[in-house]
């Protein structure tokens, strides 16, 4: 089998992939903090865009993507399909591994392709400014740089545990023009709630955004905008699976089992919604397993019901899965899944049993890691490696039943810039 896909543009899809087309049931809208009340389109506009707002609020099967967003993906998209041979080589597994490696991009991870679509929808609006949270950096670094392509400033709120284990990403949201504040901080009457209470907090997600969400209602010449768990951000993210759809068919297979990590649920859903739209119109049987840190579980023992999305309750309540918005992970390095809950699309496939979740140990996650790298050759971002955790266990288990299976996971970032944390955990200080 040929070892990569090729990486022709007419993989590069047209359009994204809305899910809310072919699911059997909507989930639970969003409600309106003050009221409780599902949530009216107007009342998204104290801090997103318009034309974001329309398209989380669309029904449409298919959206068009831009010439313009389509040219700055062309730079790097489509992003290749590889036959991961090496690894299957040394598990000796029956099991065929494929993996879609969005570290291609210029900020190396998948969060451009949404950053790229907001951008420009900012932009297309008037927008001069955006706001927002960032965890590892990766949405950061991405709106950041996309910011530079269509004219927007960015200012990016970033977890303090992040921010000095990870100051690469950092330095990239400053060198692409951003300015990045460590949070929780004084910034914010958000952030010094917290702040004031422990000026070394490490923060969490749900603090970043209660920090940007403030800046932006505040102010009407910025807007908000996230990298992940709204129904549009997911959406952004299918051009991953469809192009993998169309690589894999390529490549003459079909995949068994689709595998990705989870945080807030965009890259994962970037790479199955696709593929679970095959299950819902074409009654295929494929697996979907959504893999989390243990010490984040938001879907393995989170509780499903409304929640807000930040840590002040700022934000419209989400019908979730949560471990509830006063939750403070501990600062693992796999930055990007320190978030209290799940997309609220996520959460309803777990519920209609459509998407399985487990959770795995940050040691096992970087052991994974370092197998991917002697083997495949990336080092893989260390959210990413949870995804490559789970892709071991299921060919060890097709080894044991010596039946063959197809595996698609989604390596959503290299870890390059991560190479303090593997250095870290290698001399055993690492937090578990």
């Amino acid at each position: 089998m040929l070892r990569y896909a090729t990486r022709n543009s007419h993989h590069l899809p047209d359009h994204f992939y809305n899910i809310k087309a072919d699911l059997p049931e909507l989930p639970p809208p969003p409600l309106n903090p003050a009221t409780r009340q599902p949530l009216k389109p107007e009342d998204l506009e104290i801090i997103f865009s318009r034309s974001f707002i329309d398209q989380e609020i669309s029904l449409d099967r298919n959206i068009p993507i831009p010439a313009e967003v389509l040219e700055a993906y062309s730079i790097y998209r489509p992003t290749p399909l590889i036959y991961a041979s090496r690894l299957k080589k040394y598990l000796d597994t029956p099991a065929n591994i494929f993996y879609k490696f969005e570290g291609v991009s210029p900020t190396g991870s998948h969060k451009t392709n949404t950053a790229l679509m907001q951008a420009f929808l900012a932009n297309q609006d008037g927008v001069s400014a955006l706001t927002t949270e960032t965890g590892a950096g990766q949405w950061g670094a991405a709106l950041a740089y996309a910011g530079s392509i269509f004219g927007i400033k960015v200012k990016v709120f970033m977890v303090r545990a992040s921010f000095r284990q990870k100051p690469g990403r950092r330095i990239m949201i400053q060198l692409f023009g951003g300015e990045v504040l460590e949070s929780p901080g004084p910034a914010t009457e958000s952030g010094k709630r917290f702040y004031q209470q422990d000026p070394e907090h490490p923060g969490s997600l749900g603090m970043a955004i209660s920090e940007a969400v403030e800046v932006a209602a505040m102010n009407p010449e910025i807007k908000y905008t996230l990298g992940s768990v709204l129904d549009a951000v997911l959406m952004h993210q299918t051009v991953i699976g469809l192009e993998a759809d169309s690589q894999a068919q390529e490549l003459g297979f079909t995949p068994d089992l689709v595998v990705g990590c989870v945080g807030g649920g965009s890259n994962f859903a970037g790479l199955s919604f696709p593929f679970i739209r095959k299950n819902l119109t074409e009654k295929t049987g494929i697996k979907f397993l959504a893999v989390e840190p243990e010490v984040c579980p938001s879907i393995t023992r989170g509780q499903l019901g409304y929640d807000h999305g930040d840590s002040v309750g700022l934000t419209p309540l989400l019908f979730m899965y949560s471990l509830g918005k006063d939750f403070i992970p501990p600062p693992i390095h796999a930055g990007g899944l320190r978030y209290h809950g799940m997309a609220p699309l996520v959460s309803h496939l777990v519920r209609l049993g459509i998407v399985e979740a487990r959770a795995y140990p940050q040691e096992k996650v970087f052991q994974a890691a370092e197998l991917f790298l002697k083997t495949e050759g990336i080092l893989p971002a260390p959210e990413s490696a949870h995804a490559i955790a789970a892709v071991v266990d299921e060919a060890l288990v097709a080894k044991k039943s010596g039946k063959p299976l197809n595996i698609l996971f989604n390596l959503s970032g290299h870890g390059f810039l991560d190479i303090s944390a593997y250095e870290i955990n290698r001399s055993g200080l690492s937090q578990h």
